[in-house]
């Protein structure tokens, strides 16, 4: 099936953005891939955080561990590129800023305010503020399915992160999470790079970000914002006692290195819009990770609600397929 070159304004997923059926299957099992990475982070950093870390110091060597591995591949790649404009510079530490570090500091402040499932829902947010987004951008409103789609994974989510109990609202928390769901709007963006000449390579572009990040984490961490906290010592992963170590590089290698560079490479095949909607499975990934890794069952309703966030997808992207 040949897929349109032009679509009109109530056809549209993402206007401009259309891609073959391979690439756009490739792009789909990278997105998924990534999404897989990053819905590990939670049960490692779980394991962490019962040894003493606090949700800082978790944060600050995930991302410092990063730049750290990739720091000696990015040069050697840098010696056989041109190197960046200062547009391009100035596109990689926003990335740095708003995407790595000022998403994560406004989730872990959410917490604070909200339970965790309502602060990742308010997240998560961040497929539904891109359709606006790209509506108001490209002045071309999106297809209906799009809407039925929004709607679906939403519903699905809420589900998911079973919200039926202890449902706070403090108008603090619920802006922060709306924070984090802002910036998560600005990582598919930026990592989109399809703007006059600021794309860069995934390999740079997870690099440089990760290093910015890290000093402005490091740089709240110092004032005293965010407690840093970390511990050596035993903790339990997978019903086995295992060293702090363990968790901690599978954290930096999965759960950074790999889902970043897996993010940017699926956001650039598939475009911001399909690939945030396709990332809504990490909450999935994250809920099997758990009961694999730290015995937690799922409920019935999750499973539904795991249904519904893989429907909503499915009629978002369905016209791409």
């Amino acid at each position: 099936m040949t897929t349109p070159t032009a679509t009109g304004p109530d056809q549209a997923i993402l206007p401009g953005r259309h891609t073959t059926p391979g690439r756009h299957g490739a792009g789909l099992a990278v997105a998924v891939l990534s999404a897989a990475s990053f819905g590990l982070s939670g049960s490692l950093a779980r394991s962490l955080l019962d040894l003493g870390w606090s949700p800082a110091g978790v944060v600050a060597v995930r991302i410092l561990g990063a730049f750290a591995v990739l720091l000696v591949p990015c040069l050697l790649a840098l010696r056989r590129m041109t190197p960046p404009t200062g547009r391009q510079w100035g596109r990689l530490v926003a990335y740095g800023v708003v995407a790595v570090a000022l998403a994560q500091l406004c989730y872990f402040s959410a917490v604070q305010y909200l339970s965790v499932g309502v602060a990742l829902l308010l997240e998560y947010l961040a497929p539904v503020l891109l359709i606006f987004w790209h509506w108001i951008s490209s002045g071309q409103r999106p297809r209906a399915s799009v809407f039925l789609g929004a709607a679906l994974a939403v519903l699905g989510l809420v589900f998911v992160l079973d919200l039926r109990s202890g449902v706070t609202l403090n108008p603090v928390g619920v802006l922060w999470g709306l924070g984090a769901a802002v910036c998560l709007c600005a990582y598919f963006v930026l990592a989109e790079g399809n703007s006059s000449g600021t794309a860069v390579g995934p390999l740079l572009m997870t690099t440089v970000g990760a290093g910015v990040g890290a000093l402005v984490i490091l740089a709240v961490g110092v004032t005293g914002v965010l407690p840093l906290v970390t511990r050596t010592g035993t903790t339990v992963l997978a019903g086995a006692q295992v060293g702090w170590w363990l968790p901690v590089l599978l954290l930096i290698g999965i759960s950074a290195v790999l889902a970043y560079l897996t993010g940017i490479v699926a956001v650039r095949r598939l475009g911001s819009s399909i690939a945030s909607f396709v990332s809504l499975t990490e909450v999935i990934f994250a809920v099997v990770f758990a009961l694999v890794l730290l015995s937690q069952q799922p409920s019935v309703s999750q499973l539904v609600g795991g249904a519904l966030v893989l429907a909503g997808i499915a009629v978002v992207q369905r016209r791409e397929a």
